[in-house]
């Protein structure tokens, strides 16, 4: 009898044309095992979940609703501290461009940064003139490659190509957002690893999400964040930590940091219910939903720590390139009650700025077997 099942096994159990007289006999031998697989199958393909687009609704400009058992009240007795992204920044870059000269004195050859700019997005051609400003100061070569916004992708891919090939660079950034007609997990994956100063790649990410292992580079926003806390005396083992949005830019890999420092990390997205609630809990949020002015008053808790990473470009006739960075949390209102908070301007963005520097710098010394 066993060695019927097996020959009949081998015979029909992939067949898809098995005789309809035999039907009754197969079933008799693999009773439910194949509706098993199959249902196993369909379950596999929605493990992942359904792909929804993060769409913030857009925050009232009515003043928010305290809930009434809120302790928001009463905050005239804080002194909150500003956290300056500029002053911590220009040390970093201090530090930074002390190595630099001694890597020179060493070797004769210093970290080269190459950066891609697709189209002319107001806010990623200023975030550009930044970073290569930054490079000039620490003595960072740069080097720049601009297209225009309806070039095919193509055209994208062999720029970074061509980067990936040229030893004189060691880091290259593709400035985000790409136009809606390319495909920005194709473009980014051309990155070399050892030159994905940004940390994009899906190995600098997983290494990050895994203990014990380290990633070549941490992205620079997640790294910033993490920097400007830590600097600023703030500790983070064991504190709830409330992290909103959840971008592979910032989002995601923040919270991967986070709990590599043991905080009890949440994050909140588009999708999620009372967010508002939620952020009201932690003692320090991190705010990166990229929507002006989304965290108001009623999501901050008396004394927490803010990270403000939104930096939206709003209309502002009056300055000089016609708009103003604005960021997610209304600083006015989480003035009145917070113990600390980054602006914006002048927050994260030129801590952010400093890790792409020190994450080129690393690049570098490895290349040239100095670290």
């Amino acid at each position: 009898m066993k060695v019927l099942f097996t020959t009949l096994r081998r015979r029909f159990i992939g067949s898809p044309l098995r005789p309809p007289a035999l039907n009754s006999l197969f079933n008799l031998f693999c009773p439910r095992k194949y509706e098993a697989e199959r249902a196993w199958r369909l379950s596999s393909s929605s493990i992942l979940g359904p792909d929804l687009p993060d769409i913030w609704k857009h925050p009232s400009s009515a003043p928010p609703t305290l809930p009434s058992h809120s302790t928001n009240q009463g905050c005239d007795d804080l002194n909150p501290t500003i956290i300056n992204g500029k002053i911590i920044a220009e040390e970093i870059r201090t530090g930074i461009a002390a190595e630099i000269r001694q890597m020179k004195d060493a070797t004769g050859k210093i970290p080269g940064l190459a950066v891609v700019l697709v189209g002319k997005r107001r806010d990623s051609q200023s975030y550009v003139r930044h970073k290569i400003k930054d490079c000039e100061e620490v003595g960072i070569n740069s080097f720049l490659d601009e297209l225009p916004e309806d070039c095919p992708q193509d055209d994208v891919v062999n720029a970074v190509s061509n980067f990936n090939k040229d030893p004189s660079v060691h880091g290259i950034l593709v400035q985000l957002p790409l136009p809606k007609h390319m495909d920005e997990e194709k473009v980014l994956n051309t990155i070399s690893l050892e030159k994905d100063v940004d940390g994009f790649h899906p190995l600098n990410v997983g290494n990050l999400a895994i203990r014990g292992r380290e990633p070549l580079f941490i992205p620079c926003a997640a790294k910033a964040c993490i920097e400007l806390l830590l600097r600023s005396g703030v500790e983070l083992v064991g504190k709830n930590v409330v992290v909103i949005g959840r971008s592979r830019v910032v989002g995601l890999p923040t919270s991967l940091l986070l709990q590599r420092h043991h905080a009890t990390v949440s994050v909140v997205h588009a999708h999620s219910k009372d967010p508002d609630r939620i952020a009201r809990e932690a003692d320090i949020v991190i705010s990166a939903a990229g929507v002006p002015n989304l965290v108001r008053r009623n999501w901050l808790k008396r004394g927490a720590v803010v990270i403000d990473v939104g930096t939206s470009p709003v209309e502002d006739p009056s300055s000089e390139h016609g708009y103003c960075l604005t960021g997610d949390v209304c600083y006015e209102e989480a003035f009145q009650l917070v113990s600390a908070i980054t602006p914006v301007p002048g927050g994260v963005g030129p801590v952010t700025v400093a890790m792409l520097l020190s994450n080129t710098l690393d690049s570098a010394k490895r290349a040239f077997g100095l670290s």
